[in-house]
């Protein structure tokens, strides 16, 4: 099979205020049973959270194929952390050397308000380049300055900058189509649209 084939499980472990251990335990047998798969465990953004990453290094740590994936949005604004929050969660993983991906509420490149719901969105390249200022060190204010921002002019050239190297902490994120991310991406100039 070809490395794009690489078999992929991603499962919630808890629902928000719930223990995360009992599910991160059964995904971490999961990742023993199956070593060729690789595990996203989904840790709600509330109690338990820290615990749930240390358990997370510590499986990484025995060998296994598994890292957190964090909701960052959905249907109730509570479910939206703000930018200290996120960067709190991002500086943790740093910390623990745990790569994550990120679903819900990452449609457009930059943090904006959905005129429809009020609610705030995180920007994917916001949270780009504040993975790369927590990988360099930072701390949670200058994470959190990056995941703030809603005009393009700080986050671009930090991004542009980077463009050859590999991405730092964060593995990705989840989207219903590509199009418009990468319309965004080709008009902030940060793709070309085309092959070289």
């Amino acid at each position: 099979a070809a490395g794009s084939d690489v078999a992929r499980v991603e499962a919630a472990v808890a629902r928000r205020g719930e223990d995360p251990q009992p599910g991160l335990s059964a995904l971490g047998a999961l990742a023993v049973e199956t070593p060729d798969l690789d595990v996203y465990a989904e840790i709600p953004l509330s109690w338990g959270l820290l615990a749930g990453l240390d358990t997370v290094a510590a499986q990484r740590a025995d060998g296994l194929r598994i890292a957190p994936k964090f909701r960052v949005g959905g249907l109730a604004s509570e479910l939206f952390p703000t930018p200290v929050e996120l960067a709190a969660v991002i500086c943790a993983c740093r910390d623990r050397n745990l790569p994550f991906k990120l679903a819900a509420g990452l449609r457009h490149a930059l943090r904006h308000t959905d005129p429809e719901t009020g609610f705030t969105h995180h920007g994917f390249l916001n949270v780009l380049v504040a993975s790369a200022a927590a990988s360099d060190g930072g701390e949670v204010a200058e994470v959190a300055e990056a995941l703030a921002a809603t005009h393009p002019v700080p986050l671009v050239e930090p991004a542009r900058s980077r463009r050859t190297e590999p991405r730092p902490l964060w593995v990705g994120f989840g989207a219903f189509n590509v199009l418009e991310p990468l319309t965004e991406l080709i008009r902030l100039g940060l793709i070309n649209g085309g092959y070289e």
